[in-house]
């Protein structure tokens, strides 16, 4: 393997899984994320230098998976459809029920929404950061929160609504 003088596959290797973990959220399909996360670390290693001086890089690769999300979407909205079929995986989660209705009421919302949730509620991130991540206004950011817990509360139904408050 060749030296990596400006650190980025040590990057890549801390903040790969991460990134996958969101990836996954966002679209709903392993391989489809599989597909986002390499897009994005190409594009983050094709301007390393610049993303290494930044403040936050895991924040600034966070915010390019999420353009490539929606730029995916955009691409593809008229092509594909989502599966209501989840991949086999083997998870040590003690609630799977709970776990596959709460990845199945995401996966029935609009991408935009399913984006603004997963940013601000799975990386607890601000409203100020969303919006910027996903070049939204703050107000916007907000709205859509709102509407699209809404819309998961429908989703998951009475069973789980106190989850989701």
């Amino acid at each position: 393997m060749a030296k990596d003088p400006h650190g980025f596959h040590e990057f890549a290797a801390a903040r790969g899984a991460s990134l996958f973990r969101t990836a996954c959220l966002l679209c709903g399909d392993r391989h489809l994320a599989e597909d986002l996360v390499q897009t994005t670390l190409g594009k983050l290693y094709t301007s390393w230098r610049r993303v290494q001086r930044a403040d936050h890089p895991a924040a600034y690769a966070r915010t390019v998976l999420m353009r490539t999300y929606m730029s995916h979407v955009r691409k593809h909205s008229n092509q594909e459809t989502p599966s209501r079929r989840l991949p086999e995986t083997a998870a040590a989660d003690a609630d799977q029920a709970l776990r596959v209705t709460l990845l199945n009421g995401l996966a029935q919302l609009p991408p935009q929404d399913r984006a603004v949730l997963v940013l601000r509620y799975w990386e607890d991130m601000s409203v100020e950061d969303v919006a910027s991540a996903l070049r939204l206004s703050g107000g916007a950011v907000r709205n859509r929160s709102m509407r699209a817990l809404g819309r998961l509360r429908e989703a998951l139904g009475e069973e789980f609504q106190e989850l989701i408050r």
